[in-house]
């Protein structure tokens, strides 16, 4: 589920380029600050790996089966909302959107005690909304007009992730084709290329990939277990995600289950600049309310669907041309996840 927030971190960066391109304007009376020297970079806090679940001899076996058989393709389906309102120096900028991204997932082989397994985003569907400025895009739709994001998203559909992952704790221990994925994003925008460096580095990718599972119970489990998982998702100039899932298995049978999860999101401002037109000086930003649930697939081994809502809220200085703004942020999104064993892809319009 951690994909979500890396897809929504880039909405939430088209944003704030949006709004720092109108922060020269509004900041014409204001006297420029020195820029300041850059200060050594603070060595990034790494978040250890959870503990694993706790087995209950009284439970039932939960097993993660969707790796398993090899060239078993399944396919998930992840939709989001987001509306963002920034006030900056008593005027609003009000952005929305609603994107879907298709994913496929394809199980290569068995290695000792790894899965390797493929993942290819295959299609994307997006509206953005800034300010009553609309940006859309729609790889199922030959038609489509182009626009300033076509080809960036052209590119994501282009790549293929491997990941290797360990099948006695679900942690992905490597991952091939991020290089590939950076240059091909990066040549479709040039000053954006040492940003996307950043934000597709192997650990990030690493966090964006657990969370889809992470909803699953492990080891023998029975009705009220709970476990909790902390990411840690470094998106290099944007700033840092610190998230706590903590999930409750509220019911279980031979066939299904579904698990409650509760979520609380800290933002923290990144330490450098990281060849961004604009610095994120400072932020207090955190959830005051993230929750959702999953419904289980037992038979399969894998998560059938999900939902979670997440309202973020603070204040955020952003510097631009040696000018400080304060800028207020509202947040609300939803996201949800449907997993099928069938291309959801719709047909290519005409």
């Amino acid at each position: 589920m951690n994909m979500w927030r890396w897809f929504g971190s880039l909405v939430m960066m088209t944003g704030l380029f949006a709004l720092v391109a109108n922060l020269p304007t509004h900041a014409q009376e204001k006297d420029k600050v020195e820029e300041k020297g850059k200060g050594e970079e603070k060595a990034k806090e790494q978040v250890p790996a959870p503990p694993p679940l706790n087995a209950d001899k009284d439970g039932e076996k939960w097993e993660w089966k969707a790796f398993s058989k090899k060239d078993a393709k399944f396919y998930q389906e992840l939709y989001t909302e987001t509306t963002q309102n920034m006030k900056v120096m008593g005027q609003e900028v009000k952005q929305e959107q609603k994107q879907t991204f298709y994913i496929e997932w394809t199980p290569l082989e068995s290695k000792g005690d790894d899965w390797v397994v493929s993942q290819k985003i295959i299609g994307v569907k997006m509206v953005i909304n800034i300010g009553g400025n609309t940006i859309a895009y729609d790889s199922t739709d030959t038609s489509s007009p182009a626009n300033p994001m076509t080809d960036f998203f052209k590119a994501l559909t282009q790549a293929e992730l491997k990941l290797t992952i360990n099948q006695k704790n679900m942690e992905v221990t490597k991952v091939d084709g991020a290089s590939d994925l950076v240059d091909k994003l990066g040549s479709t925008n040039t000053q954006l290329q040492p940003l996307l460096k950043s934000i597709l580095s192997d650990a990030a990718l690493k966090q964006m990939a657990e969370p889809t599972w992470g909803a699953f119970p492990t080891g023998n489990q029975k009705k009220g277990a709970i476990w909790t998982k902390n990411f840690n998702l470094d998106l290099g100039g944007i700033g840092s995600y610190d998230t706590k899932y903590t999930y409750t298995l509220e019911s279980s049978d031979a066939k299904s289950g579904k698990v409650k999860i509760d979520a609380k999101l800290d933002y923290k401002a990144p330490t450098d600049k990281r060849n961004l037109p604009f610095t994120i000086k400072s932020a207090k930003l955190a959830s005051t309310e993230g929750s959702g649930s999953a419904e289980l697939d037992r038979e399969k081994g894998r998560i059938a669907s999900s939902e979670i809502k997440m309202h973020l809220e603070g204040d955020l200085e952003i510097e631009i041309s040696g000018n400080a703004t304060q800028v207020h942020l509202v947040q609300d999104q939803r996201s949800t996840v449907k997993t099928t064993d069938t291309n959801p892809l719709p047909t290519n319009k005409k």
